[in-house]
C-alpha cells in the first residue's frame, strides 16, 4: 500500500505489529498512529533524513500503546510501557539490539522536545510525525495534497479533544510520573483541582538544609 507517495512496509515483521497494535488500540489512536508514520516519512524527505521504514513503522505504532488498558502500567512514564514493548516485540522477531534500542527510544522520547533530532533518523522522525499530527509542526512545510492523502487514508474527527482525553485516561492513574513533562498540562485541563509536581517545590523541601 502506498498513501502520499510513502509505502507502507509489508513484511511479515510489519504486519505482525499492525495485528497487535490495532487490537490493542481503538480507532483514534490506530489511525493516530499510522498518520505519525506517514507524516514522519514525509517529514524525513523534507529534512534530508532517511529512516530504516520497517523500525520507524514499529516505533510509530507503538509510540502510544502506553495509552491503552492491555499495555499500562502504574509505575513508569506512558512511553516507557510502549517503548519497552517495541523493544520485546522486535527482540523477539530476531531484531538486534543496536535497532531495538533506537525504536526503544524512538518511543521513549518522543514527548521530549528538540532532543530526538539529534539522534537517529528513526528517533527524529517519531517525534516529528507525532509533533506533526498533535501539534502542526511543519504542517505547513508539507505538500497540501499528501496531507490530504494521509487524513483521507486515516481520519482525524474530532482529534483535539479526543487525543487529550486519551493522554488523560492513559496515566490519570499514575499522576506522578507526568512530573517534569508536558504530560503534567493535560492532567491539569482534565482533573479537577490537579496541580503538577512543582520542580523548585521540590528542591526547596529536598532533605537538604540549604
Amino acid at each position: 500500500m502506498n498513501i502520499a507517495g510513502i509505502d507502507i512496509p509489508d513484511s511479515s515483521l510489519a504486519r505482525e505489529a499492525t495485528a497487535l497494535v490495532r487490537e490493542a488500540t481503538d480507532d483514534l489512536l490506530f489511525h493516530h498512529s499510522r498518520r505519525v508514520f506517514l507524516f514522519g516519512s514525509l517529514q524525513g524527505i523534507r529534512l534530508g533524513l532517511q529512516a530504516k521504514p520497517e523500525l520507524l513503522y514499529v516505533g510509530a505504532l507503538f509510540h502510544d500503546l502506553g495509552l491503552t488498558p492491555r499495555h499500562r502500567r502504574d509505575d513508569q512514564r506512558f512511553e516507557m510501557d510502549g517503548a519497552d514493548e517495541a523493544r520485546r516485540f522486535l527482540l523477539a522477531h530476531g531484531i538486534g539490539p543496536d535497532e531495538a534500542r533506537v525504536v526503544w527510544e524512538a518511543v521513549a522520547l518522543h514527548t521530549t522536545p528538540e532532543i530526538p533530532y539529534r539522534l537517529e533518523p528513526e528517533i527524529a522522525l517519531v517525534t516529528a510525525g507525532v509533533e506533526t499530527d498533535v501539534l502542526g509542526v511543519g504542517l505547513g512545510e508539507l505538500d497540501p495534497a499528501a496531507v490530504e492523502a494521509v487524513t483521507r487514508a486515516h481520519p482525524r474527527p474530532g482529534f483535539k479533544k479526543a487525543i487529550v482525553d486519551a493522554f488523560a485516561e492513559g496515566f490519570r492513574h499514575r499522576p506522578d510520573t507526568t512530573f517534569g513533562t508536558v504530560n503534567a498540562d493535560v492532567l491539569e485541563h482534565r482533573i479537577p483541582g490537579y496541580r503538577h509536581i512543582d520542580f523548585v517545590d521540590v528542591i526547596e523541601n529536598s532533605a537538604w538544609p540549604s
